[in-house]
């Protein structure tokens, strides 16, 4: 017990039931804790109304503070707003101008949670910080090096949004969720008599809780997105689109057009402003390359090596060969076919439960 009285933790609490059970274990286990919610946006400034109750709103501050004083340590908010709006909607948006398509709850855990926060929590002399994602992490002894694992709970398993997680910032963190599954965190929640112990999980991106990207994007960033061309892979022109940032790769519904048999948006062209439609078939690529990667048991492979690779959260893994080119670029290449490989969506390469390691996707190739 000595050993973890030691420990300062620094918890991250959104108000939700997951972080809420987090902090609970820490403290149970005999760490010091102070918890601390990141206070990212004005719900005005994102065209929310409080009544849309999104996580990270005053309503989530508040819960987290009464489970807070409920457990018995302190709480601090923090304001991150200035930094969530340049590293977080920013990239969002301009990703979205490039023609391509965002995951900003990669870039929240990447600069915010695991950049800003942890450096916040080594300002306030703690040793750790600690989240509610489902995942695990583990040393190598021979190696030294931290490794980052899947959930015990498959269906919540999240490690595809911590991919970027450096071993800096693995040796700091703890994920005291990662050997329960959902129905054990709430269990625990209620057993201390949580308030939100039932409260219903977040599904969508915090400062879009309504899902309308281009609506969000043209109200509020005040993105541009003219209308252009809609063509088929030959370059035939088709009809007229409402703007790129309307449409992602394997989209069908809201493409306007009567065709003899489905169609969906296969690509887009940020300099011609087009929208190429095609088949279902023309949609499966095996091939595509993916840039900023970040390697976790080891600091590059040497030659080509092997592994699962999703590129969508909700995707199952394929199996890929994967080559570092001389730029730090990976070529991935699967073993079979793949459907609606997006621009601007993470990669991440798996070995069995370990994340090897992960990146953006520029592109995929025929």
């Amino acid at each position: 017990m000595g050993f973890y009285m030691s420990k300062k933790v620094m918890v991250a609490m959104s108000g939700g039931v997951d972080s809420s059970a987090a902090a609970f274990l820490i403290k149970d286990k005999g760490f010091y804790v102070c918890g601390a919610t990141m206070k990212l946006y004005k719900n005005p400034d994102v065209g929310i109304h409080e009544d849309n109750r999104p996580c990270c709103s005053l309503t989530d501050i508040e819960d987290a503070r009464n489970v807070a004083y409920k457990l018995g340590f302190d709480h601090y908010v923090f304001n991150f707003e200035h930094e969530f709006k340049i590293d977080v909607i920013d990239r969002f948006a301009l990703t979205y101008l490039d023609g391509k398509t965002p995951n900003p709850c990669i870039d929240c855990n990447r600069y915010i949670k695991f950049g800003k926060l942890l450096k916040r929590a080594r300002q306030l002399n703690m040793d750790y910080i600690a989240t509610g994602h489902y995942a695990r992490i583990d040393m190598h002894e021979k190696t030294g090096r931290y490794h980052l694992r899947k959930a015990k709970d498959p269906l919540k398993d999240q490690t595809y949004f911590l991919y970027s997680l450096t071993q800096d910032q693995l040796k700091h963190t703890l994920f005291p969720l990662g050997d329960l599954t959902k129905s054990e965190v709430r269990a625990i929640a209620e057993s201390q008599g949580l308030l939100n112990a039932h409260k219903r999980d977040s599904q969508d991106i915090c400062f879009v809780p309504d899902g309308d990207y281009a609506g969000f994007l043209r109200q509020v960033n005040k993105i541009p997105s003219p209308p252009g061309d809609f063509i088929d892979s030959s370059g035939k022109v088709l009809g007229r689109h409402r703007g790129l940032i309307y449409y992602t790769i394997g989209q069908r519904r809201g493409i306007n057009l009567s065709f003899d048999s489905p169609m969906y948006v296969i690509k887009k062209d940020k300099n011609s402003g087009a929208v190429t439609l095609g088949s279902e078939e023309e949609l499966f690529s095996d091939k595509m390359l993916v840039e900023n990667v970040n390697w976790i048991p080891f600091d590059s492979p040497v030659g080509s090596i092997r592994a699962t690779v999703k590129t969508r959260y909700s995707q199952k893994e394929a199996p890929a060969t994967i080559r570092v080119d001389s730029d730090g670029n990976c070529l991935v290449v699967f073993d079979d076919k793949q459907r609606a490989i997006t621009p601007g969506q993470a990669a991440v390469f798996y070995s069995d439960d370990m994340v090897v390691g992960g990146g953006t996707i520029i592109s995929c190739l025929s």
